[in-house]
């Protein structure tokens, strides 16, 4: 390379390195000069209205969330798991609220809060994370099974006399391993006899035409 194409390629490096970065370059310089505007990002809106509540005490049900809750604001909708058979209470629950500012305060404020010897745990929950069925039926007051009236019916149902010999059978058999186990015991008892396989049938008996 001769002395002329050096200087050439001096010159045009010098040239290079002097000129300064362009307005709409996509970076940052280091130091000084104009800098591109980042748009400011804005915070998440928080939209979640839905608390769950857990560590619910006894008595502490609908009625009594709803009082107590609805001191914060407005109530939209309010459920507590209960057991299907019994109706008794799970223990957890949900509110929702109108106002998502009024639910993010019910969290930090009753989160841990001691209630009858309980500390209620209470969490905002995401509205993505909010099942579509949560708040199916959640106006409906369970009203538990009345199994005594169940049973009342089941023994007073009409049988056929199949049904009732089977029924006989099944009572004069465990009347015979009662008596089994008094003899073994070495009780001397006399125990009364069961007449309701020689008693006449019961009015309820169904008949096949």
């Amino acid at each position: 390379m001769g002395a002329h194409a050096k200087k050439a390629m001096k010159k045009n490096l010098k040239r290079v390195s002097s000129n300064k970065p362009s307005q709409g370059a996509d970076f940052l310089p280091l130091e000084g000069g104009s800098a591109r505007k980042i748009g400011e990002q804005k915070p998440p809106e928080n939209t979640a209205t839905v608390l769950y509540v857990s560590r619910i005490p006894h008595g502490f049900y609908e009625k009594e969330m709803e009082g107590y809750f609805g001191q914060f604001g407005t109530i939209k909708r309010l459920r507590i798991a209960r057991n299907k058979k019994t109706g008794k209470s799970r223990h957890f629950g949900y509110i929702e609220f109108e106002s998502p500012e009024v639910a993010k305060i019910v969290a930090d404020t009753m989160h841990n809060y001691l209630l009858f010897e309980h500390l209620l745990q209470v969490f905002v929950v995401p509205p993505e994370h909010v099942h579509s069925r949560l708040w199916r039926g959640f106006n409906y007051r369970h009203k538990p099974l009345d199994y005594v009236q169940i049973e009342r019916k089941r023994h007073d149902k009409e049988r056929t006399l199949e049904e009732h010999k089977k029924m006989v059978d099944r009572i004069l058999k465990h009347d015979q391993k009662r008596r089994k186990r008094i003899e073994a015991a070495g009780v001397d008892y006399e125990c009364p006899e069961i007449i309701g396989n020689i008693h006449p049938a019961p009015k309820k008996i169904k008949f096949d035409d």
